[in-house]
């Protein structure tokens, strides 16, 4: 006995702790957030204090990829670890469908809960607004969002609660007739599987999803949680409160990215106030990249090309940041790829909760990486896929990366070299001709192995 209460003062002198806690879980999603976004990405006009710090603090990702270059399919991918085209899901879904995430699929939700966590989703949806689709029937405690892109419109059959507020003088007769046409931009917020709230006023999103996300994070401090805050911006129409709008030298889409960066401050102060700190995992992303055709309501993706929509990098390669004080390295920064399928298989690692054994995953256990381990390397030996979209060419063309090189089919063969050539500007197709030839092979495989 005396000589294992020795050895116990000893690793308390040596600064181990003991600890059997889970730990927690927080993903910060934005919605149509460009690479260049984001000050320590390269932001010239948009101020971000607290993810600049947040990357001071931890990891920051140069090469990191989501699962899709459009909504729908870029959150199905994060949730369930598989790529779209598993899921068949090459589009956005609209209120007047009746389709979603099949709920057969496997989410970081149900994962977790198996492991005794606490869910909860707030913000955007955007994977089916029906009952069996919504995030309470995809292993989520709770949901408290829009279920859709906030420039879509009303669904006329949703279910309401008892105490429904109706804004903007709208009546039970404009809900129960609503259509596209009367409703554009006037959408719902829901809690659990009924609308509390339409039309939301979009300029209190941001705010009043942070409020509840601390809600949530007070309220479980005493058993692991795992919560995905999904923003409705910068995706347009673009809001952003009061205390924000016209602050930013970026315009209003400064303004929603800048009261975005607020929220992230005020999640990781509740953490260390709460001493909830070291023992939660937060990662900040985007679900795609910038919607360039908007013009100054939308991003920028710089240094890289093409953006929302597009295989260029600028579709999925978004700004992903990594923070865990005390097991994610300060001021650390990963260069090779890593992806948000790879969310699925690190949490369920971590958390000590067993993986779906009936179905392929496409995202590997990162935290090796996460952790800063000697000799990490990126887990992408075979490529990563890009999504591709019907029509399968032009910017949606089907596209593979492995390494530094990037090949994508296109109404004519293109070859990149990232490593020297991060603006996908000069094609070695002609030059290269081993290496697109070897790489048209690697997609082509990988196309054929995941199609539904």
């Amino acid at each position: 006995m005396k000589k294992r209460i020795t050895i116990f003062w000893l690793f308390l002198l040596a600064g181990v702790q003991f600890t059997t806690a889970k730990p927690n879980f927080i993903v910060l999603f934005t919605d149509d957030q460009g690479y260049q976004d984001v000050g320590c990405y390269g932001a010239l006009k948009i101020k971000t204090p607290h993810l600049d710090q947040m990357a001071a603090e931890g990891m920051r990702f140069s090469d990191f990829y989501v699962g899709s270059n459009i909504c729908s399919p870029s959150r199905a991918a994060i949730l369930t670890g598989r790529h779209p085209a598993r899921h068949g899901m090459t589009k956005v879904f609209w209120p007047n469908q009746n389709d979603g995430l099949d709920p057969s699929e496997i989410t970081i939700a149900e994962v977790l809960k198996e492991a005794g966590y606490r869910t909860a989703y707030i913000g955007k949806w955007h994977l089916g607004h029906k009952d069996r689709y919504l995030p309470v029937s995809q292993g989520f405690d709770s949901y408290f969002g829009i279920p859709y892109s906030n420039d879509m419109y009303m669904d006329s059959e949703m279910a309401v609660a008892e105490d429904l507020v109706l804004r903007n003088g709208k009546t039970m007769k404009d809900l129960r007739s609503a259509n596209k046409k009367s409703s554009k931009n006037q959408v719902p917020l829901m809690r659990d599987t009924k609308v509390v709230e339409w039309p939301v006023r979009q300029v209190t999103l941001t705010r009043r999803y942070t409020e509840e996300a601390l809600k949530v994070i007070a309220h479980n401090e005493d058993e692991p949680f795992f919560v995905f805050l999904s923003y409705a911006m910068p995706h347009v129409p673009l809001f952003a409160s009061e205390e924000f709008r016209g602050k930013s030298a970026g315009g209003l889409y400064g303004d929603t990215i800048e009261e975005i960066d607020w929220s992230v401050g005020q999640i990781l102060k509740a953490l260390k106030v709460k001493n909830l700190d070291q023992n939660t995992l937060v990662i900040f992303t985007s679900d795609n990249g910038p919607w360039l055709s908007k013009g100054k309501k939308g991003g920028q993706a710089l240094p890289l090309r093409g953006g929302k929509f597009s295989t260029y990098d600028g579709g999925q390669r978004v700004p992903c940041i990594a923070w865990r004080p005390g097991t994610v390295p300060a001021a650390s920064v990963f260069g090779e790829v890593v992806s948000s399928l790879d969310f699925l298989p690190t949490f369920a690692a971590q958390a000590n909760a067993p993986l779906p054994q009936d179905r392929a995953l496409d995202g590997y256990d990162i935290t090796n990486i996460l952790q800063g381990r000697d000799g990490a390397r990126s887990p992408y030996v075979d490529g990563f896929l890009y999504h591709a979209r019907p029509p399968k060419i032009g910017d949606a063309a089907p596209a593979i990366r492995l390494g530094d090189w990037k090949y994508r089919e296109g109404n004519a063969p293109e070859l990149y070299n990232l490593a020297k050539d991060i603006g996908e500007k000069n094609n070695l197709v002609n030059t290269h001709p081993e290496k697109a030839v070897e790489l048209k092979a690697r997609l082509d495989e990988m196309m054929e192995r995941i199609q539904k």
